[in-house]
């Protein structure tokens, strides 16, 4: 893989990255609002048992939305600690150790596996 590729590459797992420290911060702000609301509220019960289930609904799946961008941010930051380390064997699968093309890391640049191999590891 040539520098400009590598380049390329890292500008895009930057913003990324930068992409989901944002969407990350928004939960922490929304889920601080969220929190600062129901203590400014006489109770903090809804009324409504349906109206209980909504809230508890909304934030199980804004938990679940911030817990799999932090899954991404982890495999982001790998490629990147990776680039950086080494940017010699940047691009080589972890599996067959030939290059990953540069087509797929395009598409997902923090991959480890080339196509063949991770197929082979999903199928097991």
């Amino acid at each position: 893989m040539d520098r400009t590729q590598l380049e390329q590459l890292e500008r895009r797992l930057l913003r990324e990255r930068e992409r989901i420290l944002r969407s990350l911060g928004r939960f922490s702000e929304q889920s601080k609002l969220t929190r600062e609301s129901s203590d400014a509220d006489l109770s903090s019960y809804s009324f409504h048992m349906a109206d209980q289930g909504t809230d508890a609904m909304e934030r199980e799946k804004s938990f679940l939305f911030a817990s799999k961008e932090g899954r991404y941010l982890y495999r982001i930051e790998d490629a990147l600690r990776r680039l950086y380390n080494d940017p010699e064997t940047f691009g080589i699968c972890h599996g067959c150790q030939k290059e990953i093309p540069f087509e797929r890391l395009d598409a997902l640049p923090h991959a480890r596996y080339c196509l063949d191999c991770k197929l082979r590891e999903e199928a097991a």
